[in-house]
């Protein structure tokens, strides 16, 4: 019989804990052996604000799920998310050191290296450094070993996070006895499971539009150039739905569920809905143009600091994301988002869709980022070649405070 382990990936929203059970064979087949999702509790904006809370809800879930599929977990893989989380991109050189002029890999490790250097403050930890191309003498490489020139460059997206909410998540998991194998963003996680090699090649805007935060990553020439958190998601319009129509939360995420659309038309103007339906007391109409402008307003804004941010960057180039955006996460569900967005970012918008070898229930775009945690424990970080791993961000964190 050939050797297998289980995985478990594991999402810790701001609405809810998605976990997913894979099997993963010596022969590198994997099997979807299991899988739940539930309310959260205890997290806020993607960052765990009662760990008490937030514990027994993922503990809870993956209980339930290991005796569903009647096994143990033996490592795993989990999602980060938040706006603690800041990426910033670094830029290390050196000159090639052999007189012939010929690149050998001390000189790629002494690039790399210079390209890390850059130290953090003591509340501030590495999640992941993402490698971005070689270039030697200007001139863009994807492998520069036996190449002859005289001055070798690479760059790395770093992405780090405050110590103390990556120690949190941590503590989550450890609090159950089991290992976290690694880390990964959630808008990465998604963008590995739901693009192609030639779409990332050829340039695409990944946006994860959860409960609370909103994930993105950029992709061009097929690697990672940028990513980011906005501390926005499906939550908040409902919120805003709750203050602009001055009803309940349940009733504004109904109304949102029912009747909201992202962005508003003429027509809406001669529209009403109903706050219940079956006229019993209590029960009115509300304009349905007051409904899709709040909700609008709040999508327009979110897309549109995506927007501004990347062109502060100086990276936002229509023509270099050919393969457009891609929306996923669950309030991509909202109708008329895709349009929506278009509008925004003036190119090519569509819904994700997940892999067509799983379960309709699984191809759904609130599973994008577990299902990309276990396509990490399947293939290695493909993308965040050198991921800062679990353990070693422990071993710092425990001279800082205890972990007890």
């Amino acid at each position: 019989m050939s050797y297998s382990r289980v995985v478990g990936a594991v999402e810790i929203g701001t609405s809810k804990v998605a976990v997913l059970l894979g099997e993963i064979l010596e022969d590198g087949g994997l099997n979807i052996i299991g899988h739940t999702a539930c309310s959260s509790s205890g997290v806020k904006k993607g960052v765990i604000t009662d760990l008490a809370a937030a514990s027994d809800c993922v503990h809870a879930a993956i209980s339930t799920v290991e005796k569903s599929a009647q096994t143990r977990i033996d490592e795993i893989y989990l999602a980060q998310t938040g706006r603690h989380l800041v990426g910033s991109f670094n830029l290390g050189a050196t000159n090639v050191s052999a007189p012939d002029g010929v690149i050998r890999s001390s000189d790629v490790s002494t690039a790399k290296e210079d390209a890390k250097r850059k130290k953090l403050p003591s509340d501030r930890t590495y999640i992941h450094h993402i490698q971005n191309p070689f270039s030697v003498d200007g001139r863009q490489v994807e492998n520069p070993l036996s190449q002859q020139g005289n001055r070798l460059e690479v760059g790395y997206w770093s992405v780090h996070g405050d110590s103390q909410t990556v120690s949190d998540s941590l503590r989550v998991i450890h609090g159950i006895d089991l290992d976290v194998s690694d880390m990964i963003i959630s808008s990465i996680a998604s963008g590995a499971v739901l693009l192609e090699e030639s779409e990332k090649e050829n340039g695409a805007l990944v946006i994860d539009i959860g409960g609370g935060t909103t994930d993105y990553v950029l992709y061009r020439k097929g690697y990672i150039l940028h990513t980011g958190v906005i501390p926005v998601g499906g939550d908040h319009i409902t919120n805003d739905l709750s203050i602009g129509l001055r009803v309940g939360r349940k009733s504004a995420e109904e109304f949102k569920l029912k009747y909201g659309r992202a962005y508003y038309e003429s027509i809406d103007r001669e529209k009403t809905e109903w706050l219940i339906g079956d006229l019993t007391i209590g029960d009115r109409q509300y304009p349905l143009a007051a409904i899709t402008k709040i909700i609008e307003a709040r999508i327009q804004e979110t897309f549109e600091i995506i927007k501004d941010t990347l062109m502060d960057a100086d990276i936002f180039e229509p023509s270099e994301i050919a393969s457009g955006v891609v929306l996923t996460g669950g309030t991509s569900l909202l109708s008329g988002i895709d349009e929506a967005a278009r509008r925004v970012f003036g190119i090519d918008v569509r819904l994700a869709e997940g892999p067509g070898d799983i379960s309709k229930e699984l191809q759904r775009p609130e599973y994008s980022t577990v299902l990309g945690l276990l396509h990490y424990a399947l293939t290695g970080q493909e993308e965040a070649k050198e991921a800062v791993k679990p353990a070693s961000i422990l071993r710092r964190l425990s001279s800082i405070w205890s972990l007890d």
